[in-house]
């Protein structure tokens, strides 16, 4: 009888025994649930964080292929090129004078002494260049796009990320020599129906095309077969 009272305490202490380890197991689970909580919590506001900067990245213009932008080059109702005899090679005039040109756009002819540069890729009719100073561009190996008043709302925003594409692409060269700008009616208006204008001033012919829709086709079809290396001063800024 009296080892009755030992195996009943030792039954007791058993119980207790398990019953800790339960409560030990429990509260690991609970830890473990807290840190598996945390994480996907800590994931999910890194990725909110990110998420922006991610789709910024994707729709970056310049990351996007030229012929990506505007209508295909069928469809934008171009002109073949011209080949114009070029003129005007490191013929300056003071700046500030304004030059009459026999194209429009110009392709070569008498310019400032100051090109525009540092250029951007996309200027408006608020703060574009003077004409004389891009043509100075010209003369280092800068293909321009030229385009008019028409070109507004969706048209204008598609250019623009065109103009970065452009710019950030292998055809433009390590100095990015290329530029899109409004065009001053002033120096002539394009011909009817045409609203979109790239210019090229080659070393031995210099080139014109004009058409009526943004084509980014029709800009990487130019750039390739006018570089920036063929130019009068293909090394100059």
């Amino acid at each position: 009888m009296a080892n009755k009272p030992k195996a009943q305490d030792r039954d007791r202490k058993a119980k207790v025994e398990a019953m800790r380890r339960e409560q030990q197991a429990r509260e690991r689970r609970k830890s473990l649930l807290f840190i598996v909580i945390a994480v996907v919590v800590g994931l999910g506001i890194v990725a909110a964080a990110a998420w922006p900067a991610i789709q910024k990245s994707r729709n970056d213009p310049a990351k996007k292929s030229l012929d990506s932008f505007g209508v295909a080059a069928g469809a934008a109702g171009c002109d073949d090129p011209t080949d114009d005899d070029p003129a005007g090679v490191s013929e300056h005039v003071e700046d500030g004078t304004k030059v009459d040109y026999d194209q429009v756009p110009p392709s070569s002819g008498k310019h400032w002494g100051t090109p525009v540069f540092p250029a951007r890729a996309f200027y408006t009719e608020r703060d574009r260049p003077e004409i004389e100073q891009l043509v100075h561009n010209l003369e280092h190996g800068y293909n321009i796009l030229w385009y008019d008043d028409t070109i507004t709302g969706k048209a204008l925003d598609t250019l623009k990320n065109l103009a970065a594409s452009a710019a950030s692409n292998e055809l433009a060269g390590p100095a990015s020599k290329f530029i899109v700008s409004a065009w001053d009616d002033s120096y002539g208006t394009f011909p009817s129906g045409k609203h979109v204008a790239l210019s090229h001033w080659g070393a031995t012919e210099s080139h014109r095309q004009l058409c009526g829709k943004v084509s980014g086709e029709v800009v990487q079809n130019f750039m390739e077969k006018y570089p920036y290396s063929d130019a009068p001063e293909p090394n100059a800024q």
